[in-house]
């Protein structure tokens, strides 16, 4: 046996050793007969001996319902740790029993069963300062009859264990208990997983988050048990006695604070602290603290072919500053449940497949279109190479089928419905097209007045507006001089980085602001958008030659660490692929060198006239018209060709057409089938024969 399995040993005794001592703690008995009645004028629990814990009836916010449960009860927030009747709440005058018999029993106030515990001919029942209730036989044994311990609901706390098939599920909403969409479970082949469930209750789908402590080619290496330790720390324990930390090490100390781990109901597997008193004597300021939470981009990682997704069908999710799914509703489309934002869209208007509406489609529908938004995993129900957007637009509107229409990479998608698995994308270039009618009045809508009636009232209506648009004007000028403030610093800041840093150990130029500022003209000519900032027309002219080379320019607007990381990530993959690029940048100059016996008048027509003529050559397979006289670059027609129609997909006149970087390395490489290029500017550009 090897010493780290010797010390993963020793610590699993340690901590069984730990959970005994403190099952054998001083505990409270409650002896058999004893009752709780719902009512809110009189503290319906049992405590544990520290007060830490309560078990008993709790009455839910605002309602004049109770849910027999566990709670912190030091703390003001009162929160659920278990909970027995979730999908059926009890009304006032409820009672839960410890019966004569050793079950635990709650019943309404007309004798009826809510929810029994199995039947344990228990002594007595106690609540232990770990929160866990147990139901025991005489005081000589050890071990259980029944245990909360044993069945979960959405929280497991220190010293708890989850075993193989040990399920967490999430409740519906923050206050309603119901079982909700997502599940926790440690399967059999030993990983911890995470899934979607189905509506009703039942089949688990594809997960959308897994350890990865399983071991297919040796089962005693794969994960047996769920454990979070005193300290905070949440671990997987393998049947050889390894074990996994699935958290960073957690500095806390349990004499000064809470821990609980919790399947969210919005689909996170969070670990929280909350301090065990109010610092330095002060009010209770601080909540519930997430110190660790899976997976860290839910939208991105819901990606099965089966289920409705974090957000529900026909929604988009994105992520909010905490990490947290954000879900919104379709234009045209509006929450199944107005109580629950995580309960899916339904359209508000079913819009009908005849005649008529086609031939009045301008007076009865209009086009929305929201970028970066995909459903990877819905199913299309047709699909095309475009243009322009306004083919995939005008494809969409006239079709009675068409709801939803994706614009990503030249391929229009056409999306049959309901749709799963919104996402927002910024890295990738595209949008959705959706149609809806145009007297709908959407959520996209709510929060703006409607003029309704007499004039007094849309008077001082628009009084209002006035106020708060002038307001609003007041408030950006105010934000924008900020931020003009913050990007002066940071860019004085950033003046100051070592010039050996890794980023320039690479063979590309580095250039001032100032430069790039004189470059773009001010940033006048904007090429597209990126994740973190946008990509601008620029001219470089090289000092020793006077030569003027067209570039694209990005300039970072978030101050943020992703952003540098993502700018220093693309000029890496630049430098890393230097000869491809250079082969690029050599065919890009026999363009722009080309002359024609054409009188030109200005240089953006002459810019139209090259790229239309490399079009037509390139449709009339006449490519070595590009190249010249080069022997060495003809030698190797299909790589120019490769090259070719990388380029022309690079130039499209619509950026929702043009690849991500990362499809163009793999276009140049041959890594991907590169598809028929369209024509870059099918509106403006001239016919030039080549």
């Amino acid at each position: 046996m090897t010493s780290m399995s010797i010390l993963s040993l020793i610590y699993i005794l340690c901590h069984t050793l730990l959970t005994i001592l403190t099952q054998s703690q001083t505990i409270s008995r409650i002896p058999l007969g004893s009752s709780l009645i719902a009512s809110p004028n009189s503290d319906s629990s049992w405590k544990s001996p520290s007060g830490d814990f309560a078990f008993g009836l709790h009455r839910l916010d605002d309602q004049n319902l109770y849910l027999l449960s566990i709670w912190f009860d030091k703390i003001p927030d009162k929160t659920i740790v278990w909970y027995a009747n979730g999908d059926n709440p009890a009304p006032v005058r409820s009672k839960v029993e410890l019966t004569s018999n050793g079950r635990l029993r709650l019943t309404n106030p007309n004798g009826d069963t809510i929810w029994e515990s199995q039947n344990t001919n228990a002594s007595y029942g106690s609540l232990l300062d770990t929160g866990n209730f147990i139901l025991a036989g005489d005081s000589s044994s050890t071990r259980y009859l029944w245990q909360t311990f044993d069945h979960p609901t959405d929280t497991i706390l220190p010293t708890q264990q989850l075993q193989i098939n040990g399920i967490l599920s999430s409740r519906e909403t923050t206050t309603n208990f119901s079982t909700g969409r997502f599940q926790l479970r440690l399967v059999p082949e030993g990983d911890l997983v995470l899934t979607v469930i189905s509506n009703p209750p039942g089949k688990t789908y594809e997960p959308y988050y897994r350890s990865n402590t399983a071991d297919d080619s040796n089962t005693m290496n794969s994960g047996n048990q769920v454990i979070l330790n005193e300290t905070g720390i949440l671990y997987v324990v393998k049947r050889n006695g390894r074990f996994v930390n699935l958290t960073s090490e957690n500095m806390e100390s349990s004499r000064d604070f809470y821990f609980r781990a919790t399947l969210d109901f919005d689909g996170l597997f969070t670990l929280y602290v909350h301090p065990r008193s109010p610092a330095n004597g002060a009010n209770w300021d601080e909540a519930w603290r997430s110190v660790w939470y899976e997976p860290q981009n839910i939208c991105m990682a819901s990606t099965g072919d089966w289920g409705r997704g974090p957000c529900g069908f026909n929604t988009i999710c994105a992520l909010d500053s905490n990490g947290r799914p954000s879900c919104e509703c379709l234009p045209g489309f509006s929450l199944m449940d107005p109580s629950n934002p995580y309960s899916g869209c339904k359209q508000d208007i079913v819009q009908s497949c005849n005649a008529n509406n086609l031939e009045g489609g301008d007076n009865i529908y209009e086009m929305r279109s929201i970028n970066n938004a995909f459903w990877p995993t819905s199913e299309n129900y047709e699909v095309f190479p475009l243009a322009s957007e306004d083919e995939c637009s005008k494809s969409c509107f006239g079709d009675c089928n068409c709801i939803v229409a994706v614009i990503k990479e030249g391929i229009c998608s056409k999306k049959k419905l309901p749709l799963s698995n919104g996402q927002k994308d910024r890295d990738t270039y595209g949008k959705a097209l959706i149609k809806m009618t145009k007297n709908n009045n959407t959520s996209w809508d709510q929060g703006l007045p409607k003029l309704k009636g007499d004039r007094k009232d849309q008077s001082t209506l628009v009084l209002v507006l006035s106020i708060l648009f002038g307001a609003s004007l007041l408030l950006n000028f105010v934000l924008v001089g900020a931020s003009s403030i913050a990007v002066f610093l940071s860019y004085q800041k950033t003046k100051k980085l070592n010039t050996s840093s890794s980023l320039l150990e690479t063979n590309l130029r580095v250039f001032t602001y100032e430069e790039l500022k004189e470059a773009t003209n001010g940033f006048r000519e904007q090429l597209g958008r990126g994740a973190f900032g946008t990509v601008y027309k620029g001219v470089i002219t090289n000092s020793s030659t006077g030569s003027k080379s067209i570039v694209a320019i990005k300039k970072l607007e978030k101050l943020a660490e992703e952003g540098d990381k993502e700018f220093k990530t693309e000029a890496s993959v630049i430098a890393k692929f230097t000869r491809t690029w250079l082969d690029c940048w050599g065919f890009v100059k026999k363009i722009i060198c080309c002359r024609k016996n054409v009188e030109m008048e200005r240089e953006k027509d002459e810019e139209i006239i090259l790229t239309d003529w490399a079009y037509d050559c390139y449709k009339a397979r006449k490519l070595e018209k590009l190249i010249g006289d080069e022997d060495e670059t003809r030698s190797d027609m299909k790589r120019v060709e490769r090259l070719v129609m990388a380029a022309l997909w690079c130039i499209q006149e619509d950026p929702s057409l043009r690849p991500s970087m990362k499809k163009v390395v793999q276009m140049l490489e041959g890594v991907v089938e590169i598809s028929l290029p369209p024509c870059p500017s099918p509106f403006l550009s001239m016919s030039c024969d080549c």
